[in-house]
């Protein structure tokens, strides 16, 4: 059975989650504040962290980074009021998976909450000397190792997972993001020119190539 924390510090918004969660079989601790949340997520480990935006004593951005620095296999949903353009780059930016403002339907957060925790394969992947093992969240090339952020990774995982095939904007935001509404498509060329720099910059050999009008592509 899978865990969640919930980190609210509106108590109404935070056992309402809490006990719809609770009626489709998780199991649900919530958390009030940034820190009572960072040493939940030390004590029990969650399989997800629905973490609110504007938090008390430690904002989300803060906590978030923390968690995704410790454990990075920890999926994180923000959950915010704020829908700003600015406010969703900052979320994802900090390492959230995913980003749902309020209001919204208890339904929809079930929804992305589910997509959430069937993650990825576990099976290493490799294009040309790339590769990269989602067990040990660790990317080489070359047998040199590669530093990328929790977005990065989930990037490129998508990517080398469909080696050869063009994937467009909309297919990476609604694999990689779920697509965020608040999230347009220039979020994923940012991130493309992240893995560009990381993957290609110092090697002959470029494996990640943008298709005009249609998207990107990794290929040997």
């Amino acid at each position: 059975m899978n865990k969640i924390l919930v980190v609210e510090d509106d108590a109404a918004i935070r056992e309402g989650i809490k006990g719809f969660l609770q009626s489709h079989n998780f199991l649900v601790d919530e958390a009030e504040d940034g820190a009572i949340a960072l040493a939940k997520v030390k004590k029990s480990q969650p399989d997800l962290v629905i973490l609110d935006l504007g938090l008390p004593k430690i904002s989300g951005e803060s906590v978030c980074r923390e968690i995704k620095k410790d454990y990075p296999e920890i999926s994180v949903i923000m959950l915010t009021a704020k829908n700003r353009s600015e406010d969703v780059v900052g979320g994802f930016t900090s390492g959230a998976d995913d980003y749902i403002s309020k209001p919204f339907e208890l339904d929809e957060l079930l929804a992305r909450v589910t997509a959430r925790l069937k993650g990825n394969s576990d099976e290493k992947v490799q294009v040309a000397d790339l590769v990269l093992d989602p067990q040990s969240v660790s990317v080489t090339r070359a047998g040199k190792s590669i530093k990328l952020s929790p977005h990065e990774f989930k990037l490129l995982h998508y990517l080398m997972n469909n080696k050869g095939k063009v994937l467009s904007r909309d297919m990476i935001l609604n694999r990689v993001w779920q697509y965020s509404y608040d999230v347009d498509s220039r979020v994923v060329d940012v991130y493309i020119g992240y893995l560009r720099k990381k993957i290609d910059h110092n090697s002959k050999k470029k494996l990640i190539s943008s298709v005009r009008g249609f998207g990107y592509v990794i290929k040997e």
